[in-house]
């Protein structure tokens, strides 16, 4: 059965640089993963791409062909890509049932929050077999005023109730948000979503004509309920595994690791039958079983708090390790020097006939 993320978000707000660092991780930890890049005026794509919709349709060419501006060009190839949707079935179907894909999306906010054309996609894969969960990206730097992380929750909300799969809001670029100020609360206030009656002061304070409404769509966001956030530096591993493992759960993913990977003995099967047919209790218990490790308070000291004082011991770290590894590079080369003198005064000996 395949799996799927659909990675959609606000412009600028780090979708393709997400895709990018999940493709290297996932790379690195062995894990299948196709990326699909349906934003058809993305032509500087940083990752590799299974699939490009240029090869179908492109902003430019819609724009040019209809007189259209980018806006009302981009939902033109939505509604083309929907009209046309055999022609992306047919290359997912290439790579195979077992593939990991994840969909980067344009960013146009209406396509994910009126516009059907997506919805109607997304419905489509999943009758094919797809499971997919949203993986919403917002700029962190919204909690920083009150207003705009009023509307980013509005946002979220509503693209949440548009698109109708297992959702994950999450709030990019973390390690920048030092940058933009001091925060009025806790981290954990805006990602958990908490009594948003105590932004009343500070919203009257900027727009007092509006008071009224801004309590009206406070409480809206309240009577849902629906809308927390996970934290992302997408540069940093244990951030990346940690949203990693949040997506896994809402999808129900389990990684069966490969047959040679390192691993308790006989947790995985060795068996030749293919991944998606082999039992693996320890890939079930520490992945979308296993309780999650972490919490938002840590993301506060490691970026907030004391992020000077986290990124000199990670120097420090990585200069130490560094030199750990070039000292053992040493070694090795001095070890298979000596192996290999041993060896040439072997071969050169000539033994004296008696």
């Amino acid at each position: 059965m395949p799996f799927g993320e659909i990675v959609c978000g606000a412009p600028g707000s780090g979708k393709s640089t997400y895709c990018y660092g999940k493709h290297q991780l996932f790379t690195a930890l062995q894990r299948p993963i196709s990326i699909v890049n349906l934003d058809p005026a993305n032509d500087n794509i940083p990752y590799p791409c299974s699939i490009d919709i240029a090869s179908l349709i492109t902003l430019q060419d819609v724009m040019d062909a209809h007189g259209l501006g980018p806006n009302g060009g981009m939902l033109y190839c939505m509604e083309y890509l929907e009209a046309n949707l055999d022609w992306l079935e047919g290359r997912l179907t290439e790579l195979g049932p077992d593939a990991y894909v994840l969909f980067d999306i344009p960013g146009q906010v209406e396509l994910g929050t009126n516009h059907e054309s997506l919805k109607r996609i997304i419905q489509r894969l999943s009758k094919i077999g797809f499971r997919l969960a949203a993986v919403h990206m917002c700029d962190a730097h919204y909690v920083t005023d009150p207003s705009k992380y009023v509307s980013v929750l509005l946002l979220s909300l509503r693209t949440m109730l548009q698109l109708e799969l297992p959702h994950i809001n999450v709030l990019s670029k973390i390690d920048l948000i030092s940058q933009y100020g001091d925060l009025d609360f806790n981290l954990d206030f805006y990602t958990e979503v908490q009594d948003l009656s105590h932004l009343e002061n500070a919203l009257n304070t900027t727009s007092p004509r509006f008071t009224a409404l801004n309590m009206a769509l406070i409480s809206v966001i309240e009577d849902y309920g629906l809308v927390g956030f996970e934290t992302l530096a997408v540069e940093d591993k244990n951030s990346m595994m940690h949203l990693s493992r949040a997506i896994d759960r809402a999808t129900g993913y389990i990684f069966v690791p490969p047959k040679d990977a390192p691993a308790p003995k006989g947790s995985i099967d060795s068996s030749s039958a293919p991944a998606s047919a082999r039992p693996n209790l320890y890939s079930l218990f520490t992945t979308a079983a296993g309780p999650m490790e972490g919490n938002v308070r840590d993301v506060q000291e490691r970026w907030i708090d004391a992020k000077t004082e986290y990124d000199a011991f990670e120097k420090r770290e990585w200069r130490r390790e560094g030199e750990l590894l070039r000292d053992q590079a040493a070694r090795d080369t001095a070890t298979a020097n000596e192996r290999n003198g041993e060896g040439n005064v072997k071969a050169g000996a000539i033994r004296e006939r008696k």
